[in-house]
């Protein structure tokens, strides 16, 4: 439901709008901060903006339109007095942090909005405050930025054939090597300990009815590497309630939603921005 939970009184209707839009606003926060704390952190100060001012919620748009627009303004603008504020609280050091650093520029914001959440150049446009043409603009340059990226070499797990083969024909496209396709968890962390790879895509149910997180949580244990995790279930995994992936695809997923995170999960890890 719309949180902070105590305040749902003040547009209860407002916040049912908002409800079911929140888990993929989670998706985008992440995957433009590279992390699930300073994501989730961001989502909360702008559910906490709605609250604290419904009458500026703009209602001239579709519910979703709106909760992303209010969102982009915290993003976007300095908000000293969260900047300011007791560095002990760890949520706003967090929003701090995230906002100071300003990894994610706006050619890839644009490419997020369309090809991750779906926008249209016109809705991206008013969300990031451009027109069509320079939201077109604005993921070419993103594009061409991912095509000077350096290449990594890409675990996929997946127990899905046909998937297994989109994902590694998307990986190449994108100029990356595939140096495994694992079905199980025990094989995927026996081939990435013998060939330590750049990134990881990991299905969330595999064959045997062992968890791709589970197998994660094992290669992470023994090194760091970027993961994105491939779920039809979404809104399990963007709760915001426990640790959860910071990327995220869903399934049925589209090539240019798997090239923007495979180009966001590698652009946080090489300019080593903390998670």
């Amino acid at each position: 439901m719309f949180e902070p939970k105590q305040e749902y009184s003040t547009d209860m209707s407002l916040g049912q709008d908002l409800a079911p839009h929140l888990p993929f606003l989670r998706r985008y926060a992440r995957a433009l901060t590279g992390s699930q704390s300073h994501g989730d952190t961001y989502v909360r100060a702008a559910l906490q903006a709605i609250v604290d001012a419904p009458e500026d919620f703009p209602r001239d748009v579709d519910p979703r339109l709106g909760l992303y627009r209010t969102f982009q303004a915290i993003w976007s603008s300095t908000n000293d007095e969260i900047e300011n504020r007791d560095a002990g609280d760890t949520g706003n050091e967090g929003i701090a942090q995230a906002r100071l650093a300003q990894v994610t520029p706006r050619s890839r914001q644009a490419l997020l909005l369309t090809a991750m959440e779906g926008f249209t150049p016109e809705d991206a446009g008013y969300l990031i405050e451009a027109d069509p043409a320079e939201i077109d603009a604005l993921v070419n340059e993103a594009l061409e930025e991912i095509e000077r990226q350096t290449h990594a070499d890409v675990l996929i797990i997946e127990d899905e054939p046909i998937i297994a083969m989109d994902l590694e024909t998307i990986v190449r496209d994108l100029g990356h090597s595939v140096n495994g396709v694992a079905v199980t968890r025990d094989e995927a962390v026996a081939q990435a300990m013998a060939h330590r790879p750049g990134l990881v895509l990991a299905d969330i149910q595999l064959a045997d009815d062992s968890s791709g997180i589970d197998a994660v949580k094992d290669i992470l244990a023994e090194f760091s590497v970027p993961v994105i995790f491939i779920t039809a279930f979404p809104e399990r995994l963007l709760t915001g309630e426990r640790p959860e992936p910071t990327f995220l695809i869903t399934k049925p997923f589209q090539r240019s939603t798997v090239k923007a995170a495979i180009s966001q999960a590698l652009f946080f890890d090489q300019a080593t921005v903390p998670a």
